[in-house]
């Protein structure tokens, strides 16, 4: 049987409940800096989060949702901002995502975005028995960093071997492509690692890259499908907050600890 080696964890939804209360408010925030009414409301949040990536989910909301942009007819527009915007959709969009990146950092920074239940005691006690770790994400690197730095701690990008995020494979979540390229940097196969996920998205991006899956859901995820993941739990648990097992085998553990991931 081969021995667990590493954990590889999705970040947006996984490490921390950041897209409720963090990415949403951040993306109304930087659309009200550039003169647009639009606002999306927890429901309409849920659906869009059905695209990954955030630059992809603003092109997506247009496209569904106010395909008028693109014709200058949208309306309340600042009055420098139309012309750059009609002349060059995609810079107009990055910009756009630029700005949510700030404010998502000034969110973090205030901490309102706290880790989820069992994080950082899992990642302390991976470290310490030696397990490497690993990111990978569809987030920016630079949401990564920031996450990182106000709930671990600054320096604690260090702690994670490989941060596989943002656009430095082609095609995100649910393709494989980020799994893919995680492991290829460790130099290690999937029977060696686990991950780590929160959607049914990232869920199959995991599958298909052949990795074992356990999956803790929250609010826009639970009713997911997880078909064939090791567990899905609600959160990963503390000594004094057990878990929840929604799916899978836990043993009669009542936290996800190192023991359970390679009895797992």
């Amino acid at each position: 049987m081969t021995n667990l080696a590493a954990l590889i964890f999705d970040v947006d939804g996984t490490l921390a409940d950041t897209e409720r209360d963090g990415h949403r408010p951040a993306f109304n925030a930087a659309f009200a800096e550039a003169g647009l009414d639009w606002n999306w409301t927890v429901d309409l949040y849920g659906k869009l989060l059905r695209v990954t990536g955030g630059k992809e989910r603003i092109r997506y909301y247009i496209d569904q949702y106010a395909p008028a942009f693109y014709l200058g007819e949208y309306g309340p527009l600042t009055p420098a901002l139309p012309d750059a915007a009609l002349k060059n959709p995609d810079q107009f969009i990055m910009d756009l995502h630029l700005a949510k990146n700030r404010y998502y950092a000034q969110f973090l920074s205030a901490g309102k975005i706290p880790l989820r239940p069992g994080v950082r005691r899992l990642l302390e006690e991976a470290r310490a028995q030696g397990l490497r770790l690993a990111i990978s994400t569809t987030t920016s690197p630079e949401n990564v960093i920031a996450l990182l730095d106000h709930t671990l701690g600054s320096g604690s990008a260090s702690w994670f071997e490989v941060i596989a995020a943002g656009d430095v494979v082609p095609s995100k979540k649910p393709a494989p492509d980020i799994y893919h390229y995680a492991m290829h940097a460790m130099g290690l196969e999937p029977a060696q690692c686990l991950a780590f996920e929160d959607s049914e998205n990232g869920f199959r991006s995991a599958c298909d890259a052949g990795l074992r899956t356990v999956v803790t859901v929250n609010e826009y995820t639970h009713d997911h499908d997880f078909g064939g993941a090791l567990l899905v739990l609600d959160h990963l648990g503390e000594p004094h907050q057990p878990f929840r097992v929604l799916s899978g085998d836990a043993h009669g553990a009542a936290y996800v600890n190192v023991d359970l991931l390679r009895r797992l």
